[in-house]
C-alpha cells in the first residue's frame, strides 16, 4: 500500500471539488466533499482493522468484532455497498450515513451533516458516481494516510473552501498561524478541558491538541468541547476531530448566547482553556433575554443591541474554571475603546481578569483588512501579574504573501517572549497598573500605553522609512478615534426603525 505524499493528498482531495463546478455554489462544496471523504476514511480504516484481525486468527466473526471496536459500520452501509449501487446513489449514500450515525451515537451523531443527497436535479447519479470513483482511487487507511497528514489535508480543504466562498468565510476559517500563537500563549496541558463557544470547523480545538502533542503531552486525557451555530459547520468540526484521532469530544449545534449547550448542575460548565473567535459586532441577537440571563452571564452588564461582542466575552469569562481557567479571544479593536461599552470595560478591569492585550497587524481576520487584537484573561493571575495588564503592539509582526496575511515563526516567537517576560519593551510592550487604565477612562487601546519611538520627521540623516513611520504614528490616534466614531454611528438605529 503506497503512502501518499502531502501534496498528492491535497491534489486528490481538491480534485473532487472540480467535479461539482457548475452544479452547486462554491460555498456549498463542503456539504458534499467532507462527508464523502470522511465516509471513505471510515470504510478504509474499518477494512484495515478487519483484515489484520482476519490474518491473525482466520475467524471472520472475530475480525468483524475487532473492526467494530473502533467504530461500527453496519451491514450494507460500507463504501463498497454505495459504490455498487446501480441507481439512486444519493439515497444509498444517505441511508449509509444514517445507519453509521445510528450505530455510533456517542462519537458520530450528526457527523455527516444534512445535505440534500437525493436531489437529482442538483446532483444526478452520474455526478455522484464520478465523485465516488474519484475518492476510490486511493486508500485512506491509517497506514496510507496517518491522522496528522489527513488532518493537514482536511485543513487544506477548509482553507480552499474559504477562499472559494468569499467574504462569508470568516465564520468558517480563522487564520491558523494566529490560532497557533493563541494556543502557545495559553499552554494547554494533558488532562485539561478545552472549549470553543463559537468553534466553526474546530480549528482552535485542534490547535490546542497539536500544542500538547508538540510538548510531548498525552492528548488522550484531554476533553475538547465546542458549540457552533451552523449545523453543517458543526458536522465538519466533528469530522475534523475524529480525523485527528480525538476520542473524548463533544460538538453541539446551536446558539451559544441563547442556549449554551454545556451546563452542569444547573450552572454553566467551566473549562481550563477557552479559545474563541466570536462573530464580531453582530446586531441580531436577543438583548432583552440577556438582561435577564438565567445563567448570570451578564455580570459586567448588557451590551448595546448593535454589537454583541461583550455578550460573548462575558459568556467566555463565565465558562472559565475559577482556579485554572484562562482564555484567548480574537476581537476587532473596537472592543478596547468604544464609548458605549466603557462601563462594562471598567468592571472588567476592576475584576483583574485581563492579563494581556495583544494588537496584531491588518488582514488576519479572514478576507478583511481590519486589524485584530487578542485579549487574554485568567481566573487567577500569577501573583507578580496581579493588578497589572501587559500591552503588546505587534502590528508590524506580520507577513503577507499572495494577498494573505500570516505570522511567521519569528513573529510568534517575539510575541511569546514579550508575553512571558511581562515587562516593558520600548515601542513593543508596556505594563500598566489597573489604576492607570481606570484613570484613562478604562480605555484599553494599545497605542495609549505602548509608545513608539519618535522618528526624526525630516532633517539631516532622516530616511524615507523613518519619516513615513513618524507620519503613520502621528495618525494612529486620529484613526483609532475615527474607527470608534464609525463603530458608534454604525450601531445607531434610524428613527423610523426605532419606532417600528
Amino acid at each position: 500500500m503506497r503512502r501518499l505524499t502531502q501534496r498528492e493528498l491535497e491534489s486528490y482531495l481538491w480534485g473532487a471539488s472540480t467535479l461539482l463546478r457548475g452544479l452547486i455554489d462554491a460555498s456549498d462544496y463542503k456539504q458534499y466533499i467532507f462527508p464523502l471523504m470522511f465516509f471513505k476514511r471510515l470504510s478504509d480504516v474499518w477494512d484495515a482493522d478487519y483484515q489484520q484481525a482476519l490474518d491473525e486468527t482466520g475467524d471472520k466473526r472475530y475480525a468483524t468484532d475487532t473492526a467494530n471496536d473502533r467504530f461500527v459500520i453496519p451491514e450494507g452501509a460500507h463504501w463498497n455497498d454505495v459504490r455498487a449501487a446501480p441507481r439512486d446513489v444519493g439515497r444509498a449514500l444517505l441511508s449509509a450515513f444514517l445507519a453509521i450515525e445510528a450505530a455510533n451515537p456517542e462519537r458520530l451523531q450528526g457527523v455527516f451533516g444534512n445535505a440534500n443527497w437525493t436531489d437529482k436535479a442538483q446532483l444526478p447519479d452520474s455526478t455522484l458516481k464520478n465523485l465516488i470513483e474519484h475518492f476510490s482511487k486511493h486508500d485512506l487507511t491509517l497506514a496510507a494516510v496517518p491522522e496528522d497528514e489527513l488532518g493537514n489535508g482536511y485543513e487544506y480543504l477548509i482553507k480552499k473552501f474559504a477562499d472559494d466562498s468569499g467574504h462569508t468565510a470568516q465564520e468558517f476559517y480563522t487564520n491558523r498561524t494566529l490560532v497557533h500563537l493563541m494556543a502557545q500563549m495559553l499552554e494547554p496541558q494533558s488532562g485539561e478541558s478545552i472549549y470553543d463557544p463559537t468553534c466553526g470547523t474546530g480549528g482552535m480545538l485542534i490547535s490546542c491538541l497539536a500544542e500538547v502533542k508538540r510538548r510531548k503531552g498525552d492528548t488522550r486525557t484531554m476533553v475538547l468541547c465546542g458549540q457552533e451555530l451552523i449545523t453543517i459547520t458543526a458536522a465538519i468540526a466533528r469530522m475534523n476531530l475524529v480525523i485527528h484521532g480525538v476520542d473524548d469530544f463533544h460538538i453541539a449545534s446551536g446558539n451559544t448566547l441563547a442556549a449554551p449547550a454545556f451546563v452542569q448542575d444547573d450552572r454553566l460548565r467551566t473549562f481550563d482553556v477557552v479559545l474563541a473567535n466570536p462573530p464580531y459586532s453582530i446586531k441580531k441577537w436577543n438583548r432583552g433575554a440577556w438582561e435577564l440571563d438565567s445563567w448570570s452571564r451578564n455580570f459586567l452588564g448588557t451590551p448595546p443591541q448593535g454589537r454583541a461582542d461583550y455578550a460573548f466575552f462575558q459568556h467566555i469569562l463565565s465558562s472559565l474554571d475559577p482556579r485554572s481557567g484562562r482564555c484567548a479571544i480574537l476581537f476587532p479593536h473596537g472592543v478596547l475603546f468604544r464609548n458605549e461599552e466603557a462601563e462594562m470595560r471598567r468592571r472588567l478591569i476592576e475584576s483583574d481578569l485581563v492579563e494581556c492585550v495583544l494588537g496584531l497587524g491588518p488582514g488576519l481576520f479572514y478576507n478583511s483588512p481590519m486589524e485584530a487584537c487578542v485579549v487574554i484573561c485568567r481566573s487567577q493571575k500569577p501573583e507578580a501579574r496581579k493588578g497589572r495588564i501587559l500591552f503588546i503592539d505587534a502590528v508590524a509582526e506580520i507577513a503577507r504573501e499572495r494577498s494573505q496575511s500570516f505570522l511567521r515563526p519569528e513573529h510568534q516567537a517575539r510575541i511569546l517572549s514579550a508575553y512571558h517576560a511581562f515587562e516593558g519593551d520600548p515601542g513593543f510592550a508596556a505594563v500598566a497598573d489597573l489604576a492607570e487604565v481606570l484613570a484613562a477612562e478604562s480605555n484599553l487601546s494599545i497605542a495609549r500605553y505602548v509608545k513608539r519611538p519618535k522618528a526624526a520627521a525630516g532633517g539631516a540623516g532622516a530616511t524615507l522609512a523613518a519619516t513615513w513611520e513618524a507620519f503613520v504614528e502621528e495618525g494612529r490616534d486620529f484613526w483609532t478615534g475615527m474607527n470608534s466614531l464609525v463603530d458608534m454611528l454604525d450601531g445607531l438605529t434610524p428613527a423610523e426603525d426605532a419606532d417600528a
